[in-house]
């Protein structure tokens, strides 16, 4: 009996792929439609960073500063990199734009940064501009920096496989984990940049 239906099998699971075939997969498409994200400028951020609700009056140097820092979102990373030419690693791209929006010149590394004679700032009293630190390698030291913009929102200079600049949260799992500290470095800034 099973010698007689033998022949019906390969008819069978050809009949069965075929009508599968034949079926168009059924996506949701609220699930994968792609959604774009305005940008939002420093200013904006800045306006919800107030305890009572009111806009915060960004002193003009960390404006200049985070205005410049949301222009570079995108930028590739390199290790290394100090430039818009060739991209920028952490502290790469926190030192540019403090030299370029204020004329300081920040130490070139993530460890040297970390010690500038600049107050220390708790992560509930943060404004915009500051420079805050991450241990993102598991080794129990700085590795990470970047600038907080207001709202817990911070740019930094990520990494190539996340796309370089970028804006992230501090209240992400993985940044709330690896926070070490902030440092208001705008405070060391020239008496002659902030009349500029």
């Amino acid at each position: 009996m099973l010698k007689r239906f033998a022949p019906l099998v390969p008819l069978a699971l050809f009949t069965l792929l075929a009508a599968c075939a034949t079926q168009a997969p059924q996506k949701n498409s609220a699930l994968f439609e792609p959604v774009y994200i305005e940008p939002v400028t420093s200013q904006e951020l800045a306006e919800f960073s107030d305890d009572a609700h009111q806009p915060y009056a960004l002193p003009s140097l960390a404006d200049n500063i985070l205005t410049h820092g949301l222009s570079l979102v995108g930028t590739k990373y390199r290790m290394g990199g100090t430039s818009t030419a060739t991209g920028f690693d952490c502290s790469g791209f926190v030192g540019y734009l403090f030299k370029e929006e204020v004329g300081m010149k920040l130490p070139r590394s993530t460890r040297e940064m970390i010690n500038l004679d600049a107050p220390l700032v708790k992560r509930s009293d943060l404004e915009p501009g500051d420079v805050i630190f991450f241990n993102n390698s598991g080794r129990g030291r700085v590795s990470h920096a970047g600038i907080y913009l207001g709202d817990d929102q911070f740019i930094h200079s990520s990494s190539s496989r996340s796309g370089g600049v970028r804006v992230d949260s501090l209240d992400s799992a993985y940044w709330k984990r690896s926070f070490i500290e902030a440092k208001r470095v705008l405070a060391l800034a020239p008496i002659t940049a902030e009349s500029n």
